[in-house]
């Protein structure tokens, strides 16, 4: 199971870039299902996200279930409102989502041996997800909210805009909970590894595996 909650997550016509939820992790997590679901070892790849049915982007959004190749599918959950937000604003929807997510699985009589969060939002429900089933979880991150509170501070923000702007406090105690519990974090770089994750209090380099992101 992967979890990558914001963004406009289709099965075809990648709106990459059109804001800042849309960039290349879309593109990365729905080649990583269908890379997943070619291997004989993989019975099905879920790919988890938030439905999102708004009359200013695609319908296709709205489809519970949208396959993406033989084994692998979306499953889109509801949480929050029914319109497009930004994931700076899904913090308070996260409970809602996992909630939502269990008792989809529950009606599908089958739970998944394996989940895999992308980005931090995804985090926070991964480490629930994975407390529950007895699963392990790995941990991709994106982007991380420590480097990224360092680099708006430069830029002349103070900590309170960043807050308010951003939801940082709660991305970066998210971020530490995936640290303390994640089984394996994958991240593209050594550089990411060092300077990145070093600035966490859970950071823990030996359970860290670098894989650069690029074509599957």
């Amino acid at each position: 199971m992967l979890l990558s909650i914001h963004g406009l997550i289709p099965s075809h016509d990648l709106e990459l870039g059109c804001d800042p939820n849309t960039g290349g992790q879309t593109l990365y997590v729905v080649d990583l299902a269908r890379a997943l679901a070619e291997r004989d070892d993989v019975d099905r790849v879920d790919l988890v996200t938030r439905r999102i049915v708004d009359p200013v982007v695609s319908r296709d959004y709205a489809e519970a279930i949208e396959p993406l190749s033989g084994k692998a599918r979306i499953l889109r959950i509801d949480a929050g409102p029914e319109e497009y937000i930004a994931k700076e604003q899904l913090w308070d929807h996260l409970d809602g989502f996992m909630d939502n997510l269990v008792a989809t699985l529950n009606e599908g009589g089958r739970m998944p041996d394996l989940a895999h969060s992308h980005y931090a939002d995804a985090g926070y429900v991964g480490v629930r997800l994975s407390h529950l089933l007895g699963v392990p979880l790995i941990h991709t991150g994106h982007s991380l909210g420590r480097d990224k509170r360092q680099r708006l501070l430069s830029a002349g923000l103070s900590d309170t805009e960043i807050n308010e702007t951003n939801n940082m406090d709660r991305r970066v105690d998210a971020e530490e909970e995936v640290l303390a519990n994640a089984d394996l974090v994958i991240a593209g770089t050594n550089n990411e590894i060092d300077e990145q994750y070093g600035l966490y209090d859970y950071y823990q380099p030996k359970r860290m595996a670098v894989i650069p992101q690029g074509p599957t």
